[in-house]
C-alpha cells in the first residue's frame, strides 16, 4: 500500500549509503537512495509501518550497518516504536539513557556521553564488536557494560530524547521524530487547568523546559515525522486483586525467592490550582518517583468493578524538571506517601508485597492482564479476601481527610455541570473519515507543539437519566419496574474515539448497575466491520459478563440465501423470549448456529446471574427499535474496515483516474448501511468512531512461518498442548478483485487487490498487506464478514475478478500455537502455516517440526501464479479453464438468485468432499504425512 510513499522518501540528501559505480553514461547518474524528510506527518501505526519498510529497503540498497534514530519529547511514544519495530525486525536498540554522565535526571543535555555513543556507533558501523554502557537508575550511577556484536547488529535503533542531535545526525541513515502521546495530553490538560492566561509556548518552556531550545529543533530534521495521538487506554487493562497481607496464609514463602524483585517509590498527587476543596481526585495529577526517574499519569484513571481495580496503561516517564514547572505554574502536592514492593512473577502474573508508610500497612497485590486468570490464580493460592478495591490515595484521604487549599481556586468561566446536564435536541448521523494524512500548512499549529485533539483536555461527561415519562417526576422508586421502564439514559452530547468509548461504555454500565436492579442489558451495534464484536468482548473481559452474537439468531432459511444484513434474518420472536427471560430473571436457551451448516445446531442455557447482573447483545441491527426497545444501554461503533474499504475503494478509484465521493462508494458498496442502519445508530445513547488501521496498526499482528515440507500428523500433536487442542476444517474459496487500470507493472500483485474469501457459506473481506522479514510474514489479524451485496457493490464499481483461489485447510491450536495445513486446488503439495502472536514460541514450533531452511514468505497468490506456464499466463493471472469457473461464480454473486447462490455452495461442497477422506484418516490419529 505504501510502496509510492517509500519511494518518495527515497532521494538526495542525507548519509552516504554505498559508493556509486562509475557511470558510463554521458548524463548525471542517478543519486544513492537515501531518504529525505517527508513534507507530511503520519499516525504511529503508519510511521511504524513506513519506519519498517525503510528499514528493509535500506539493507537492499547498502551494505553494512543500518542505523535509526528515533527522538522526541518524554512521554511521547518513542520507546514504544522502537520496541515494535525491533520486535518485527530482531535489530539492537540503544537507549540513550544508559549513557547519563551522572545523576542529572536525564534530560539535561550536558548529562549524555555522546562522545561513548558516537564511539559505539562507530565501531558497529566499521563492522567492529562494542560494548554500551549501562546505568542503574537506583543506584544512579553506571554499574557496568553491555557487549554488542556488529554480525548481530544489521540494524541499531537509537532512541532517545537528543536521538536527532546534530552530533549524531551524520551517523544515521534514518532520522525518526515522535511527538504526542501523554506529552501533548498533559499540555492539554494543564491548559484546561488553569486556562488562557497563558500562551502554549509558556506553558511548554514551563513544563518542558528543554524542549523549544534543544529538543524541537533537532525533530525537524526527521525523514518520517510521527503524531501519536494515544491516550490512556483500556484496551489492554491491568487487572488487580488487592488485600491486607494478614489474611492469606502461606504466601510469604513466595518472595523468599531468588527472583523476587524489591523497589522503592515515592507516589506524589498534584492538585490542579483551579481545584476547588470538593474537587474530584480523577482530576489530579499522579507522579512516581523511582531513583531517579519519574513515571506520570493523568489522574486517578481505573474502574473498579467487584473485587477487581481495572487500571490502564496510561504510565510514561518524564523528566525532573517536568514536576518542577507543574509547581511552579501553581499544582500543590496535595498527597505524597512511600511505598515499598517486593514482587515475583507467576507465569504471565505478578504478586507483590506492598507497604504504605502512611498507613503503616501492608498489601498483597494480584496483578494480570485477563480478569479471569487473575481471579483463577486467587484461588488457586488460596487468597480469598477480604478483598480491597479502594486506592492508597483514597485510603489515606479517609483518615487524613483531603488538604485544604492554601488559595481560592480560580473561577471557572464556563459552567461544565450545565453542559452534562444538556439533552440533544436531535440525533446526528456517525461516520468516520478516511485516516487521511493532512499537509503540514492544514494544521492550526506546529506539529511539534500542538495537541492536536483539542485546545484543552475534554472533560469526560457523567452519565444521568432523562426520563421518558416527567409525568412521574420523584414519585417512582428506585428499583421498580415503573423506573426501569420510564427511566431512560440520556445520550452522550458527542462521539467518542474507542478508548474513551470504552471507558465510558463501561461507567455506563456500572451507573446503571447502581441506580437500576439488575440485570443491565447492552446493545452494540455497528456496520459490519466497524469493530462492535471487539469492543464488546473488551467489555465483558472488564465487567466479567457474557456477549450473545446476533448471528445466533440466524434464520436458517435466510442464511441460506446470503441475506446475512437483511433484519428479517433474525428470528425476532425468540430473540424477544430471550431478553424477557432474562429480565424477569429466569434461566433461558439460547440458539446456537452452525454457519457452515447454515442451521441452527442446538440450544445452550443462560442465567444472568446477581453477581455479575450484566449481559451484552452484539450485532449489525442491534440497535433495531423492535430490539433496543427492550435494552438499557444502547451503543453505537461505526469505523473500522468499514471506514478503511470506503477509502481503498476511492484511492484504487483516484489512481485509475476517476474520482468517486465517499458517499456514492457508500451507497454502492453498503447499500444496506444507509437505509437500514444508519437511521438506528444515531439515537444510541454512546456513539464510538473506531479509528482502528486493519493494515498498518502492529496490535493484533500475526506471525506466520509458511512451508510445504512433509511434517507427520503426530508430530503436530507433540508439540501442541493436549489438554487445550482442538481441531478444525475449512473449506473456502478467495477471490481477488482488481480495477482495470492499476498500474501492477504487467503482472497481479495482492497489494492491488481486494481479496474476498467465501467460507462457511460467509462472505469475508481479507486485510493482508503484510510486512515480510526474514523467514516470518507479519500480517494484521483482520478477517471481517462482509455481505454479499457488498461484493455485488465492489463488482458494480468496475472491479474484475483476476484470480481465484479454491482450498481446503485442517486447523490444528492450543490457544497459543495455530498449525493450518491448505491443500491449495492443483498444489502438488499442502503448505503449512505456524501462526501466533508470539514471534519466539512461532519459531520454535517450527524448528520442532524441523521446518528450518524451508520457509518460504510468498503469498498464495504469488506461488499459484508462479506455476502456471509461460504461455498460460495472462493479465488474468489463471489458468485459461478456471476462468469460465470464475466468470460464472462472479454472475452468481451479482445476481443474488438463489440458483447462483447455490452454484457458490457447490463450489464450497465440493472442496469439502474432496478432502474428507484425509481429515478423517488425520482425526484418527494415524501417523502419516501430510500430502
Amino acid at each position: 500500500m505504501d510502496d509510492e510513499v517509500v519511494q518518495r522518501v527515497f532521494q538526495e540528501g542525507g548519509r552516504d549509503y554505498f559508493q556509486q559505480q562509475p557511470s558510463t553514461s554521458t548524463s548525471t547518474s542517478s543519486s544513492s537512495s537515501i531518504l529525505q524528510s517527508l513534507p507530511l506527518h503520519v499516525s504511529f501505526d503508519h510511521g511504524y509501518y513506513l519506519l519498517v519498510k525503510s528499514i528493509q529497503e535500506l539493507r537492499e540498497k547498502k551494505e553494512g550497518l543500518v542505523t535509526v534514530g528515533i527522538g522526541g519529547p518524554s512521554g511521547s511514544g518513542k520507546t514504544s516504536l522502537a520496541e515494535k519495530v525491533a520486535s518485527v525486525i530482531g535489530c539492537t536498540v540503544i537507549p540513550m539513557e544508559n549513557y547519563r554522565g551522572g545523576t542529572d535526571e536525564g534530560t539535561d543535555l550536558d548529562s549524555i556521553d555522546f562522545d561513548a555513543l558516537i564511539r559505539n556507533l562507530e565501531d558497529l558501523t566499521e563492522g567492529k564488536d562494542t560494548k554500551i554502557p549501562v546505568f542503574d537508575f537506583h543506584q544512579k550511577k553506571r554499574v557496568g557494560s553491555k557487549a554488542i556484536k556488529s554480525a548481530m547488529s544489521g540494524v541499531v535503533i537509537v532512541d532517545g530524547t537528543y536521538a536527532l542531535h546534530a552530533k549524531l545526525r551524520s551517523l544515521l541513515d534514518i532520522r525518526v521524530a515522535v511527538v504526542g502521546g501523554v506529552h501533548f495530553s498533559l499540555l492539554s490538560k494543564v491548559r484546561y487547568d488553569i486556562g488562557d492566561s497563558c500562551s502554549l509556548d509558556y506553558l511548554i518552556d514551563s513544563i518542558f523546559p528543554l524542549f523549544r531550545k534543544h529538543i524541537e529543533p533537532d525533530l525537524h530534521h526527521a525523514q518520517i515525522r510521527i503524531n501519536n495521538s494515544f491516550v490512556s487506554s483500556f484496551r489492554e487493562a491491568i487487572y488487580k486483586l488487592k488485600c491486607r497481607s494478614e489474611s492469606p496464609d502461606g504466601q510469604s514463602t513466595f518472595f523468599l525467592k531468588d527472583e523476587a524483585q524489591t523497589d522503592n517509590f515515592i507516589e506524589m498527587y498534584l492538585r490542579p490550582p483551579s481545584a476547588n476543596e470538593e474537587a474530584r481526585i480523577n482530576d489530579w495529577i499522579k507522579v512516581r518517583q523511582s531513583g531517579i526517574r519519574y513515571y506520570l499519569s493523568l489522574g486517578d484513571q481505573r474502574i473498579v468493578d467487584k473485587n477487581f481495580i481495572i487500571r490502564p496503561k496510561a504510565e510514561f516517564e518524564v523528566g525532573r524538571m517536568t514536576l518542577g514547572g507543574l509547581l511552579a505554574l501553581g499544582y500543590n502536592v496535595v498527597v505524597s506517601y512511600k511505598r515499598a514492593s517486593t514482587s515475583v512473577n507467576i507465569g504471565s502474573l505478578s504478586l507483590s508485597l506492598e507497604t504504605i508508610d502512611t498507613l503503616g500497612e501492608t498489601f498483597l497485590v494480584l496483578r494480570g492482564t485477563d480478569r479471569k486468570t487473575v481471579g483463577a490464580e486467587a484461588l488457586r493460592m488460596g487468597i480469598t479476601g477480604q478483598w480491597l478495591t479502594k486506592s492508597y490515595l483514597e485510603m489515606i484521604l479517609e483518615r487524613k481527610g483531603v488538604p485544604r487549599l492554601n488559595t481560592p481556586p480560580l473561577v471557572s468561566a464556563t459552567s461544565v455541570s450545565h453542559n452534562q446536564e444538556k439533552d440533544i435536541a436531535a440525533p446526528k448521523p456517525i461516520r468516520t473519515t478516511p485516516n487521511l494524512v493532512y499537509q503540514l500548512e492544514d494544521l492550526a499549529q506546529p506539529w511539534t507543539r500542538s495537541p492536536t485533539k483539542s485546545k484543552m483536555e475534554p472533560v469526560l461527561p457523567t452519565w444521568h437519566f432523562a426520563s421518558s415519562d416527567r409525568s412521574h417526576g420523584g414519585s417512582v422508586a428506585t428499583g421498580s419496574s415503573a423506573f426501569r421502564d420510564t427511566m431512560k439514559l440520556a445520550p452522550m452530547p458527542d462521539s467518542y474515539d474507542l478508548d474513551r468509548g470504552l471507558l465510558l461504555a463501561v461507567q455506563g454500565i456500572q451507573f446503571l448497575l447502581e441506580n437500576k436492579s439488575v440485570p443491565v442489558i447492552v446493545g452494540i451495534g455497528g456496520p459490519s466491520g466497524s469493530g462492535k464484536t471487539s469492543l464488546a468482548h473488551k467489555m465483558a473481559n472488564i465487567v466479567g459478563c457474557e456477549v450473545v452474537s446476533l448471528e445466533s439468531y440466524f434464520r436458517p432459511e435466510q442464511v441460506k440465501d446470503f441475506k446475512y444484513d437483511d433484519f428479517n434474518s433474525l428470528d425476532l420472536p425468540l430473540l424477544s423470549k430471550n431478553i424477557g427471560d432474562i429480565k424477569h430473571g429466569r434461566k433461558t436457551k439460547i440458539p446456537v448456529f452452525n454457519l457452515e451448516t447454515g442451521s441452527r445446531s442446538c440450544f445452550k442455557e443462560l442465567e444472568i446471574s446477581e453477581d455479575c447482573g450484566v449481559i451484552i447483545f452484539e450485532g449489525v441491527y442491534a440497535l433495531h427499535p423492535e430490539i433496543r426497545k427492550s435494552l438499557d444501554l444502547w451503543i453505537a461503533v461505526v469505523g473500522g474496515v468499514h471506514s478503511h474499504l470506503i477509502s481503498r475503494v476511492q484511492r484504487d478509484k483516484s489512481r485509475v483516474g476517476c474520482f468517486m465521493s465517499q458517499n456514492e462508494i457508500m451507497m454502492t458498496v453498503f447499500p444496506i448501511f444507509q437505509q437500514h442502519i444508519e437511521l438506528h445508530l444515531v439515537h444510541a445513547h454512546l456513539k464510538i468512531r473506531n479509528d482502528f488501521d486493519p493494515v498498518l496498526s502492529p496490535e493484533s499482528s500475526l506471525f506466520v512461518l509458511k512451508s510445504n515440507k512433509q511434517v507427520a500428523y503426530q508430530d503436530i500433536l507433540n508439540i501442541l498442548d493436549s489438554v487445550k487442542f482442538c481441531s478444525s476444517v475449512q473449506n473456502f474459496i478467495d477471490i481477488y478483485l482488481r480495477l482495470p487500470g492499476t498500474p501492477a507493472n504487467g503482472h497481479i500483485a495482492e497489494s492491488d487487490c481486494v481479496r474476498v474469501r467465501i467460507c462457511e457459506g460467509r462472505f469475508a473481506l481479507l486485510i493482508r498487506e503484510p510486512i515480510r522479514e526474514g523467514n516470518f510474514i507479519i500480517q494484521p489479524k483482520v478477517d471481517f464478514d462482509i455481505s454479499i451485496s457488498t461484493v455485488s457493490g465492489l463488482l458494480n464499481l468496475g472491479y474484475q475478478a483476476v484470480a481465484y483461489i479454491e482450498a481446503s485447510a485442517l486447523i490444528y491450536q492450543d490457544g497459543k500455537i495455530l498449525i493450518e495445513v491448505d491443500h491449495l486446488q492443483d498444489a502438488p503439495s499442502p503448505y503449512l502455516q505456524i501462526k501466533g502472536v508470539n514471534k519466539e514460541a512461532v519459531a520454535a514450533a517450527g524448528s520442532a517440526l524441523k521446518l528450518d531452511g524451508s520457509y518460504t514468505t510468498k503469498s498464495y497468490l504469488q506461488i499459484i501464479l508462479e506455476r502456471l506456464p509461460l504461455v498460460e499466463r495472462s493479465y488474468s493471472g489463471i489458468h485459461t479453464h478456471q476462468a469460465a469457473r470464475l466468470q460464472e461464480l462472479v454472475e452468481s454473486i451479482q445476481s443474488q438468485s438463489y440458483h447462483g447462490n447455490l452454484h457458490i455452495h457447490g463450489y464450497l461442497e465440493s472442496a469439502s468432499q474432496q478432502r474428507f477422506d484425509f481429515y478423517e484418516i488425520a482425526s484418527e490419529g494415524y501417523d502419516l504425512k501430510i500430502r
